[in-house]
């Protein structure tokens, strides 16, 4: 003979498993909603989020030192360090 909550959990396996519960907060005692909103809003805050993905090196070609001209000194092979960034 069964009752009605094991007959409630024996359909849960017959469906499937159950979706995974999310971060339950539990407050205690007599809380206003704009405290529970507080507690909320710094518990969001502290949350992880997502690893943003690393940025490439930028370019030496758009770098700024780029546009100071430096010193070319005059050499065999000269005109060639003239156009080779830095």
């Amino acid at each position: 003979m069964s009752t009605a909550p094991e007959q409630a959990q024996g359909s849960e396996s017959v469906d499937g498993p159950a979706a995974p519960a999310g971060p339950r907060i539990e407050v205690l005692g007599d809380a206003s909603p704009e405290q529970v909103a507080a507690l909320v809003a710094v518990l969001s805050g502290l949350g992880g989020g997502e690893e943003e993905a690393p940025q490439a090196p930028p370019s030496r070609w758009s770098a700024p030192a780029r546009l100071v001209r430096h010193e070319v000194h005059p050499s065999p092979g000269g005109w060639v360090a003239s156009g080779l960034p830095r």
